[in-house]
């Protein structure tokens, strides 16, 4: 079922599904797994490129040497701006907290109060993915298997996706419409 907010098609996997990220089990395989880096907005890589040399200190020697080489950006196979990776691996701006827990360098500065933004966003609202289409955009919950413990755990505490995903979900579309999310959701729920 897809669901409409304004210019957004929103798929009803996002209320249906349960999820809650366990570092525990997974350890941050979605910064070192895949085939491209996470997808970037225009104004992310403007932020990045400014902001650089103070997120540099929380990266690892090869994600220097991989932005030095590739440039903080590059363009995946879908013709998307992504995060350059590490010898066609993991993103750039990974790095290792002291459990081998993947971290993300960018918001690590910021949680330091290095830089003044956010990982990207698209990191921020996984498993969400936005498309931009013309008229309008879609959000989509996005199925990935090294997430089987998150979903494990979404379920045992019964955690939707979007409501897993509220801080994200307000940065990339405001107040307004998570609380249209939350009325959804109690429509939903009713039906069932």
């Amino acid at each position: 079922m897809l669901i409409e907010i304004d210019n957004k098609i929103i798929s009803s996997e996002i209320f249906e599904r349960k999820f809650v990220c366990d570092l525990s089990a997974c350890r941050g395989a979605c910064c070192v797994e895949g085939d491209a880096g996470a997808p970037l907005k225009n104004e992310e890589v403007l932020l990045l490129n400014k902001n650089i040399e103070k997120i540099i200190p929380y990266m690892r020697p090869e994600g220097i040497k991989a932005i030095q080489s590739n440039g903080i950006s590059c363009t995946d196979a879908e013709n998307e701006i992504t995060t350059s990776l590490i010898d066609g691996k993991e993103c750039a701006f990974v790095h290792f907290d002291e459990h081998q827990v993947a971290k993300c360098a960018i918001e690590t500065a910021y949680l330091a109060g290095s830089i003044p933004n956010l990982k990207p966003l698209s990191c921020h609202l996984y498993p969400i993915r936005i498309k931009e289409f013309n008229n309008y955009t879609a959000v989509n919950y996005d199925e990935w298997k090294i997430c089987a413990p998150a979903c494990v755990c979404g379920e045992k505490l019964s955690v939707p996706v979007y409501r897993f995903l509220k801080t994200p979900l307000i940065r990339a579309f405001g107040d307004e419409f998570y609380q249209t999310l939350e009325t959804i959701a109690i429509e939903i729920n009713n039906l069932d």
